[in-house]
């Protein structure tokens, strides 16, 4: 009797780790976790992950991986995944050796996805494949690797960027955003969200790298922002220009949007869009309020903005994000 198709589950998608010395263990870690958590409504795993490599890494905490898998495994994946490096010829001198450049030039050239985690991006800019595009590395690591390949259009303020068939991350945790990312485009926001409920992460983190970068701490002098942003907070369903901001702060708009900058790593229409959208997040989960009533409330003006606003940030509509947040609480 001949099978009905329907019924015939789809094989889990295969993720390939390529695994190189001074591999980041934490890096490597975060691929088979996000992607081994992700399951279907019957509880059908969505992935298959395999780890790969030339042979024995040395990682960079000075343990060793032996690779289930050798290069050629890459040849099957559907999706490469390289786990950041803090050794090695790409974060050192742009060199990558040949058999690992031929085994990702050759998964890119049959249409596999290529994901790289923190500092590997420098291994897929020294394969070639990052030149003229845009890339995410870590902040720390931006003067190196950015010195090693100025032909990448390189952003060190964003988590991740996903540039269709290539997608870069930022440093460590980043990984765990991208990962994530890669879920919900690929089976969309449920799914991603039970993912991160597994793996007590949240589902999506606001904002870029930025927020993380070091930079000197403004002197307690009562002369900086905080009191102003605390002033906007109360007042967020209000108009609120930045004249007005600068004017409570008691600063000219230049010198208040220089130190509002120093403090927060963003600007102040970013920063006051941000608490927004994360207010008008807190009312869809704990209130029954209207989509317009709650971007009344949030000071975003209309269900439209609100839409457009939220959709940008986490990637779902207000009822979507009503749906799944609203029933989990």
């Amino acid at each position: 009797m001949r099978k009905n198709r329907a019924m015939i589950p789809r094989a889990p998608h295969l993720i390939g780790i390529l695994v190189l010395d001074g591999v980041v263990p934490f890096d490597l870690g975060v691929v088979p976790q996000v992607f081994g958590a992700a399951r279907d409504a019957a509880g059908n795993r969505l992935y298959e992950v395999v780890v790969c490599g030339a042979g024995p890494s040395l990682t960079e905490a000075g343990f060793t991986i032996v690779p289930a898998f050798g290069l050629a495994e890459l040849a099957r994946a559907d999706t490469v995944v390289v786990p950041g490096i803090h050794s090695g010829g790409p974060v050192i001198d742009g060199t990558l050796p040949p058999d690992v450049r031929a085994a990702l030039l050759a998964a890119a050239g049959r249409g596999a996805r290529i994901v790289s985690i923190c500092t590997a991006a420098s291994v897929l800019a020294a394969a070639g494949l990052l030149d003229g595009r845009p890339a995410a590395t870590h902040w720390a690591w931006a003067q190196r690797i950015g010195g090693l390949y100025p032909q990448v259009d390189w952003d060190f303020d964003v988590l991740f960027v996903d540039d269709g068939d290539v997608l870069t991350s930022a440093g460590v945790g980043a990984g765990v955003d991208l990962c994530l990312h890669i879920v919900r485009s690929d089976h969309g926001a449920e799914v991603a969200n039970r993912v991160a409920r597994r793996c007590v992460v949240p589902p999506w983190r606001d904002g870029g790298q930025a927020q993380f970068i070091e930079r000197p701490v403004p002197a307690t002098t009562g002369s900086g922002t905080e009191a102003t942003r605390a002033w906007v907070l109360d007042r967020l369903a209000e108009p609120v220009s930045l004249e007005e901001m600068a004017g409570h702060a008691r600063m000219s708009v230049r010198t208040f949007t220089r130190r509002f900058r120093d403090e927060t790593g963003l600007s102040p229409r970013q920063w006051l869009l941000r608490q927004r959208v994360e207010h008008a997040r807190i009312l869809l989960e704990s209130t029954d309020l209207a989509v317009e009533a709650v971007a009344r409330r949030a000071g975003l003006g209309s269900a439209t903005a609100l839409r457009q606003h939220l959709h940008a940030t986490i990637g779902v509509a207000p009822s979507a994000y009503r749906r799944t947040f609203r029933h989990a609480g």
